[in-house]
């Protein structure tokens, strides 16, 4: 890819101030759309979503999911965090949704210190009979195979008091680096870049100017593969996007060499790595 059309897609991954804009305005407007929806998961249409207070979903209220001390046996703590996370997902839908398990969780610290900031678990349709995944493939490849082909979900829970800016600053800045990587690399095309540009900008517009607080969970769910639709990425109570590279890229950066958190990626590996369909 030229210079010129290097610089054609950072014009387009940099909003002028109108847009802007017009994109909180809008990204208002999702936001309250979205908060009346149990999950919000799109596929063209908005599917709304039944609650359920005996199932684990997006909508659910908050809560402190710290182990008390009579711990049940059907989750798993980060021991980095005493954070604890279910064994399995289930998302109320009036779309068909398998139950998601519990791949692996992990800490995110930052600076030299270490400081604590979230915990991490990923969640995955391992049931899901598109996976092919036999005894001599690598963990790295099963999970970007399973990633690939199956519904997934990563949930995040502060250490601490946060803001959502703080975490759509991180998802941009990993997205524009593996955007970049892709360039250089030759994976990604002008045309696929600039496709992705637009999802880019919305994702970005979906999240508020405000606090997330501690131990306030944050649901991301990648949906399953439906031929001739691009993959839907949505974000609890926030919104959503609709684009195949955003969507998936979005999930592989947890896995990949520069990953936010090591150790998700350490125990994701290794409880996947005698995995087989």
């Amino acid at each position: 890819m030229s210079f010129l059309s290097f610089a054609r897609v950072a014009r387009a991954l940099r909003p002028a101030t109108s847009r802007r804009f017009a994109s909180s305005i809008a990204s208002q407007s999702t936001r309250k759309s979205y908060r009346s929806l149990a999950w919000g998961a799109t596929f063209g249409i908005a599917a709304c979503l039944a609650v359920s207070t005996k199932e684990i979903h997006l909508d659910s209220p908050v809560q402190k999911r710290l182990v008390p001390d009579d711990a049940e046996e059907d989750t798993i703590v980060d021991p980095a965090t005493s954070i604890a996370f279910p064994k399995t997902m289930r998302i109320p839908s009036n779309l068909k949704i398998a139950p998601l398990a519990l791949v692996g969780v992990g800490v995110r610290t930052v600076s030299f210190l270490g400081v604590k900031v979230y915990s991490i678990g990923f969640y995955a349709d391992l049931a899901n009979p598109n996976l092919k995944i036999p005894s001599n493939m690598s963990p790295e490849d099963k999970i970007e195979h399973i990633v690939r082909n199956t519904a997934c979900v990563v949930r995040i829970v502060p250490t601490r008091n946060t803001s959502y800016t703080h975490l759509r600053d991180a998802f941009m800045r990993a997205l524009q680096a593996r955007l970049s990587k892709g360039i250089k690399d030759e994976t990604v095309t002008e045309e696929m870049a600039m496709a992705a540009s637009s999802p880019m900008r919305v994702l970005k517009s979906l999240f508020p100017n405000s606090p997330l607080a501690k131990h306030t969970p944050l649901d991301i769910f990648l949906a399953a593969p439906i031929p001739n639709r691009p993959r839907p990425l949505v974000l609890r109570d926030l919104g959503s996007i609709e684009d195949d590279w955003v969507a998936t890229e979005f999930f592989l950066n947890y896995f990949d060499t520069n990953c936010p958190s090591p150790a998700l990626k350490n125990d994701v590996f290794e409880n996947i790595k005698s995995f087989t369909k």
